[in-house]
């Protein structure tokens, strides 16, 4: 996959049509607590992120694959004007989100409100890049020397961590999102997270069911 620097604003706020409607959304960078991690679950996140398989996409059919990036590109183009940019970016949120077993909507939700689809975004507590990464992770599960300002590396950290969380809260994502955000027990970042996932990046009913009965 070939990387393309795309820089933008930390702060800007995204102005992008999607369905016809015109939305905002700032980032909203917190940064995951450090927590001492058990050898079983510090050995488990190490060999998830130092998996160096080839990116494959995990769709039923071509088609099936054609319309998601197709869809979910026209949504990020005012955003991610470089076309070929925009579909590396999306073909890698797909395959680690759909590795980690999360929802790669989910995933672009949270990337909207974390960072604003800034890849070089800091922020105040030092997390980078799209999935606000907290640095304290690489030397924690990584490999020294690593760049959470690449696009695979900080998908691949911010994709294990959000499982990590949601793991740890039994499949509660409202909880997950406030421990990724390290705002737990306050209803902000979770609420502004699945707002942007369900108005910006979930499927349209009449296309969705169009999509499903032709995949089917």
């Amino acid at each position: 996959m070939r990387l393309i620097r795309q820089t933008l604003p930390m702060y800007f706020s995204l102005f992008f049509c999607v369905t016809g409607l015109l939305f905002v959304s700032p980032a909203q960078a917190g940064g995951q607590v450090y927590t001492p991690l058990s050898a079983s679950v510090r050995a488990l996140l190490q060999r998830s992120v130092s998996d160096q398989a080839e990116p494959k996409l995990a769709f039923a059919s071509q088609y099936e694959a054609d319309f998601w990036l197709n869809e979910m590109s026209r949504r990020l183009q005012k955003t991610m004007p470089d076309a070929e940019y925009r579909m590396n970016f999306l073909k890698t949120v797909h395959y680690e989100a759909t590795r980690a077993g999360l929802d790669p909507q989910l995933v672009l939700g949270l990337i909207e409100v974390e960072s604003g689809f800034n890849k070089y975004a800091v922020s105040n507590s030092g997390a980078r890049g799209y999935m606000q990464v907290m640095p304290f992770w690489v030397k924690e599960i990584g490999t020294k020397g690593q760049n959470l300002f690449h696009l695979r590396v900080n998908l691949r950290y911010g994709c294990t961590i959000l499982r990590h969380y949601l793991d740890m809260e039994k499949g509660d994502l409202f909880r997950a999102l406030g421990r990724y955000n390290g705002t737990l027990g306050k209803s902000g970042y979770p609420n502004l997270v699945r707002a942007a996932w369900r108005n910006h990046w979930t499927m349209p009913h009449r296309a969705a069911g169009k999509y499903y009965s032709s995949v089917n």
